[in-house]
């Protein structure tokens, strides 16, 4: 494992690339890096640089690392951190200078987003050119789902790794057609923890939150739902058939974010689109501009 947040050393795959000669750093618990490369006649090799001289690394906030002073450990959390913001200024410099308008949705595995994503871009067919970055740990299942739709996708697996960062997304830029003026929409890894932390490039990050999970969430994981702009508030044709506070669910996001937005939707009965799309209609308007 090169981390303490559960990132392990699992290669991170990017539809279209070639899996030989794509350089991988880690950052281990102890502050030591590991460069690994992969040289395209199938040998590993120390020496084969990237052609784009990036890496990975991965480090949540707040992490702890038995052993380690508490110092030391907050120092290698900045250095990761850093080094991310840096790609996410490219990415966003490229976003402002096309008129595009890009979202990170993050959310608990199995909220609907990848669901509410398929009806969003069908609702905006022959309205807004969208375009889709899938992440996950493995299988390209979410990225078909998109293309299904028309819509171009490209699958990033991140192995062992439990989010996407600046870097990843600046690579599947690479091989995306994206046209200036769209939308861009970054499917992240399930995961409430780690990808609050980092920036892909975004002009925000989208937080969904399901009524079939608990409406104490947003105070559970504090981090991610202080990050987000906009919370949506999922499943709502469910709410009959449970147990769940939404204005208590509310509540505890407002007071984490007094300012977070709040959309109820459902992508069984349409509850909340039309509040949805103005809301992205809205943003990517600005971009544009």
């Amino acid at each position: 494992m090169c981390t303490t947040c559960g990132c392990g050393d699992g290669e991170t795959r990017i539809e279209g690339e070639d899996p030989h000669g794509h350089e991988h750093e880690h950052l281990h618990a102890d502050g030591t890096r590991h460069v690994h490369s992969h040289s395209h006649d199938g040998g590993d090799s120390h020496h084969h640089a990237h052609a784009h001289g990036h890496g990975h690394a991965y480090m949540p906030a707040h992490s702890h690392a038995p052993g380690m002073a508490k110092g030391r450990m907050v120092q290698i959390e900045q250095d990761i951190l850093a080094k991310n913001n840096a790609y996410a200024r490219q990415n966003r410099e490229q976003f402002a200078k096309r008129g595009i308008f890009a979202l990170n949705l993050v959310s608990s595995p199995g909220s609907g987003k990848t669901t509410l994503l398929v009806k969003t871009i069908e609702a905006l067919a022959g309205r807004q050119p969208v375009a889709v970055i899938e992440g996950d740990q493995q299988t390209s299942n979410d990225a078909e789902r998109i293309r299904a739709t028309g819509a171009p996708a490209i699958q990033i697996n991140t192995g062992k790794g439990c989010h996407l960062d600046a870097h990843m997304v600046g690579h599947a830029l690479e091989k995306l057609a994206l046209a200036d003026a769209s939308l861009l929409m970054i499917e992240n890894v399930g995961n409430l923890v780690c990808p609050a932390s980092f920036d892909l490039g975004e002009a925000h990050k989208v937080v969904i939150l399901s009524v079939t999970e608990g409406e104490d969430k947003p105070i559970k994981y504090p981090d991610m739902f202080a990050a987000a702009s906009l919370m949506l508030l999922n499943k709502c044709d469910l709410l009959p058939y449970l147990a769940f506070d939404v204005d208590s669910a509310i509540a505890h996001a407002r007071r984490v974010n007094p300012g977070i937005e709040v959309i109820r939707t459902s992508s069984t009965s349409g509850e909340g689109m039309a509040e949805w799309l103005a809301w992205i209609a809205r943003g990517a308007a600005a971009a544009r501009g």
